[in-house]
């Protein structure tokens, strides 16, 4: 009876989920498109400093990138599987009660549920492109900031919003710096872990500055109240080249971007799971 119960519980299907193999390596797929994007926005962005265009530095730019290639609607659905699988297997961690004080227990669901949100937003957009549509992320960002803009308080709301992708940001750059992505890999020593450690510093710290950017934007948007201000990935990467130095900058994070990819696929060899 107590079994059954368990089974049934969040945490005991959770626990069933991360013990399935077959469902380890989909999830471990899901790392390797993580990386095969972030390779392709840094060198979009990289693209973007040296003044080619080279498209949206974004995941919409990079899966507009993959539609466009042969075999591209397999790769595009490979990436929705990966991201899905990835996403549940975040889901499961966050059911996964390893923190007896309650204030641990929730801050440690919300990491993860967070976390797997992002994935399936991806997901969702790589959907989009494998069915042959199309995305305007910067578009949608706008347009967001615009329906916050229109409501009572929207301009504390749209600072609040800006503030928590800030944050994100920040989080993501102490992490780097920190070396904490470290606890969840089980890394060889010698040359083997110096690499991966030197391509998640690199990595965490551009995707930090990154997303650090987009939250400043919001910001920005909120103050000036022009929803127009307000972008994604894309738009935080190109506000960029308006600093001094700004395409070399700009050329920094698109590399340490591309990084972050090639971090990404250690992950998938390397997580602990």
């Amino acid at each position: 009876m107590n079994t059954t119960s368990s089974n049934a519980s969040p945490s005991g299907a959770a626990r069933k989920a991360q013990n399935s193999k077959a469902f380890e390596v989909l999830a471990r797929v899901g790392y390797v498109v993580l990386g095969v994007l972030h390779f392709l926005i840094g060198a979009i962005a990289i693209s973007i400093s040296q003044g080619s265009g080279g498209g949206e530095a974004d995941q919409g730019g990079a899966l507009a990138q993959i539609q466009q290639s042969p075999a591209g609607v397999f790769l595009l659905w490979a990436i929705v599987v990966g991201l899905a699988a990835l996403a549940i297997w975040q889901i499961a961690e966050a059911f996964l009660e390893r923190n007896p004080d309650d204030k641990k227990k929730w801050a440690h669901r919300a990491k993860y549920l967070g976390t797997a949100v992002a994935y399936i937003a991806i997901a969702s957009t790589a959907f989009v492109f494998a069915s042959g549509g199309s995305s305007e992320s910067s578009d949608s960002s706008q347009s967001l900031s615009a329906q916050i803009l229109a409501v009572p308080a929207g301009v504390v709301l749209l600072v609040v919003l800006g503030l928590g992708v800030a944050a994100v940001g920040v989080a993501f750059i102490v992490r780097g710096i920190g070396q904490k992505f470290m606890k969840h890999l089980a890394v060889p020593g010698g040359s083997v872990r110096k690499a991966v450690v030197a391509l998640g510093v690199a990595g965490y710290v551009a995707k930090g500055i990154a997303i650090g950017v987009a939250g400043i934007l919001f910001i920005v948007a909120a103050v000036t109240h022009d929803p127009e201000a307000a972008g994604g990935l894309d738009a935080a990467l190109r506000s960029l080249t308006e600093l001094p130095f700004g395409q070399i900058i700009l050329w920094v994070v698109g590399v340490g971007l591309a990084l972050y990819g090639v971090f990404c696929f250690a992950r998938a060899r390397y997580s602990t799971m």
